[in-house]
């Protein structure tokens, strides 16, 4: 799931206390960890660790929002590209969907070329993705 619409880790607790102090008006009493439940249910999560983790996890050093213009290097080729995708993972990673202003080779050898004019990949905190090349070098680097 996409962390674009989710509110703050505070609005969640506030969604989840105002649920229980709705429900109590009708008699009906729930524990505080049930009401979180509760929340992360209407958010589309199984449950609130997982909400919560998604909703606190850092989009690529804060800086990441849809439509973003991005410079770097995939597969040792420059590029300029548009966000059109981000989902928050554990650990501060990213998966990122981008689609290049030109066509980028993701093939190194002289003799053929594959081009790609939109890739998905997963970068960390430093913009460099997990995934890397047979001489080590990140498939992807983000700049800008």
């Amino acid at each position: 799931m996409t962390t674009e619409n989710l509110p703050s880790i505070a609005t969640l607790k506030a969604q989840a206390k105002r649920l229980r102090q709705a429900l109590s008006w009708d008699g009906v009493s729930i524990t505080h960890g049930r009401a979180l439940e509760i929340t992360a249910l209407t958010w589309g999560y199984r449950d609130w660790n997982t909400l919560h983790a998604t909703a606190s996890a850092p989009i690529w050093s804060g800086k990441l929002a849809l439509g973003d213009r991005l410079t770097g290097d995939y597969m040792g080729h420059p590029f300029e590209a548009e966000l059109v995708g981000a989902t928050a993972m554990s650990g501060g990673y990213v998966r990122v969907n981008l689609r290049f202003a030109e066509a980028v080779d993701v093939v190194q050898h002289e003799s053929f070329s594959a081009l790609r004019k939109q890739v998905t990949a997963v970068v960390g905190p430093d913009g460099r993705s997990r995934s890397k090349t047979s001489d080590g070098t990140p498939h992807m680097v983000l700049r800008s």
